[in-house]
C-alpha cells in the first residue's frame, strides 16, 4: 500500500511539472520550460510503474523525455569531442536486427506453409496499403520534399518484433504474426528500395542498389547471424539472451535522439503536423489492414494479427536508411516519431482487443514472450 501511495505522488508530482511547464510556455517562456517537461515523462514514468495496466507505457514515455532532452539541449547528441554519434546508428541497427534473429528461429518460416493464405494476405497487404498511404499524406503534406520522403519512408518498410509481442497481448494469431514478420524482413531488401523509388523518387533521389545493400548489411546479415547463433549457442550464453532486449530499448532509444537532435530546427516548425499525420499513417494502417482480413473472410485471430502487422512498421530500419542516404535530419524524422507513436497506439489497441477475446480460442500463444511490450524496433 505504501509503495502504491509513492506511485500516486509520482504522477502527482508530474501533473504539477507539467502544468507548470504548460504554464511557461504560454506566458512566453517556453525556452525554460525544458527541465519541467523533461521531469514530467522521467517522473511520470517511475509513477507508471507501479500500475500493470501502465508498466507497458515506461519504455515509451522514457523516450519521450530523451526527446524533449534533445529538443532543449540537441548540442549534446549531435557530436562528443569531434565524434558524431550519427556514425553510430548503422552499427546500433545491427545488433538490433541481431537480437531480432536471436529470437527467431528456422521454424518460423515453416509459417508459409502451414498458412500461406494469412501469409500472403499479410504481407501483400503490408507492401500495399502502408506506402499507399505514406504517398498520399507526403503529396497532401506540404512538406519540403526530404521530409515528406520519410513519411513515405517508414511506409515502405518491414515490420518489426514489436507487433509480435503486440499480437500476443492482443489474442491474435501469434504463428501468422511471427511468420509475416520472417517474410517481410526477408523481402524488404527488394521490395524497400523499389517501393521508394515508386512512390518516393520524385521527392528524393532513391538509388535503388545502393538502399538495396544496405538493408542487406543492416538487416539480412545481422538477422542470419541470429539465427545461426539461435540454433546452435542459445542458451549457452544466457547473460546475451538477458542482455539483449535492453540493449535494443537503449539502442532504438538512442537512435531517436540522435536523429530529434540533428532535425530540431525542422521539427520545431512542422512537428505537430507530422505528429498528426504519423498518427493517421500508423491507424489508417491498423483499420485497413484489419478489413483487408475480413475482405477475404478470414478469422477474428487473424484479421487482428493482419492489423497490427500493417500498422506497425521498422522504425530503427528506416531511420538507418535515413542515415545512409545522408538525411537523417529529414528523411529521418518521420521514422523516429512513428516509432513511440505506434508503440502508444500499439499497447492501447492490444489492451482493448486483450478485453475482447476472439471467437475462436485456438491460440497458439508463446508464453515466452514478454507480456509487456516495451521493444520499438
Amino acid at each position: 500500500m505504501k509503495s502504491i501511495t509513492i506511485y500516486k505522488i509520482a504522477i502527482g508530482v508530474a501533473i504539477v511539472c507539467l502544468i507548470g511547464g504548460l504554464g511557461m510556455a504560454i506566458s512566453g517562456n517556453g525556452a525554460k520550460a525544458g527541465p519541467l517537461l523533461i521531469a514530467f515523462f522521467v517522473i511520470l514514468a517511475l509513477g507508471f510503474r507501479g500500475y500493470e495496466l501502465l508498466k507497458g507505457f515506461v519504455y515509451t514515455i522514457t523516450i519521450f523525455a530523451a526527446v524533449t532532452t534533445a529538443l532543449y539541449y540537441p548540442q549534446y547528441f549531435v557530436e562528443a569531442g569531434g565524434f558524431k554519434f550519427s556514425k553510430l546508428i548503422t552499427p546500433l541497427i545491427q545488433i538490433i536486427m541481431f537480437g531480432m534473429g536471436t529470437s527467431m528461429s528456422f521454424h518460423d518460416f515453416v509459417g508459409v506453409v502451414k498458412m500461406p493464405k494469412g501469409v500472403f494476405i499479410g504481407v501483400f497487404s503490408h507492401f500495399l496499403i502502408m506506402p499507399l498511404i505514406g504517398f498520399t499524406l507526403a503529396s497532401a503534406s506540404g512538406f519540403p520534399p526530404e521530409i515528406a520522403a520519410g513519411i513515405i519512408l517508414i511506409g515502405c518498410s518491414p515490420n518489426g518484433m514489436a507487433s509480435n509481442v503486440i499480437s500476443y497481448l492482443a489474442k491474435a494469431n501469434l504463428a501468422l504474426s511471427i511468420t509475416i514478420t520472417a517474410v517481410s524482413t526477408l523481402l524488404a531488401p527488394l521490395m524497400t528500395p523499389l517501393l521508394m523509388k515508386f512512390f518516393a523518387g520524385a521527392f528524393v533521389h532513391i538509388d535503388v542498389l545502393s538502399m538495396m545493400w544496405d538493408i542487406i548489411k543492416m538487416v539480412i546479415l545481422p538477422i542470419t547471424a541470429g539465427l545461426v547463433f539461435n540454433k546452435f549457442l542459445t542458451g549457452k550464453a544466457t547473460w546475451l539472451d538477458k542482455a539483449m532486449p535492453l540493449v535494443s530499448m537503449f539502442g532504438i532509444a538512442f537512435i531517436i535522439v540522435i536523429i530529434t537532435a540533428a532535425g530540431r530546427d525542422s521539427l520545431l516548425s512542422i512537428g505537430p503536423l507530422l505528429i498528426l499525420l504519423v498518427l493517421i499513417h500508423n491507424l489508417a494502417g491498423y483499420f485497413l489492414g484489419y478489413w483487408s482480413g475480413r475482405l477475404f473472410k478470414m478469422s477474428e485471430r487473424d484479421c487482428r494479427t493482419i492489423a497490427i502487422e500493417v500498422g506497425m512498421q521498422n522504425g530503427g530500419l528506416a531511420s538507418g536508411l535515413a542515415k545512409e542516404m545522408g538525411k537523417m535530419a529529414t528523411v529521418g524524422l518521420a521514422p523516429a516519431v512513428f516509432g513511440p507513436l505506434m508503440n502508444v497506439t500499439g499497447s492501447i489497441l492490444a489492451s482493448w482487443w486483450h478485453r475482447k477475446p476472439p471467437m475462436s480460442n485456438g491460440d497458439n500463444q508463446n508464453p515466452a514472450i514478454d507480456h509487456q511490450p516495451e521493444v520499438v524496433i
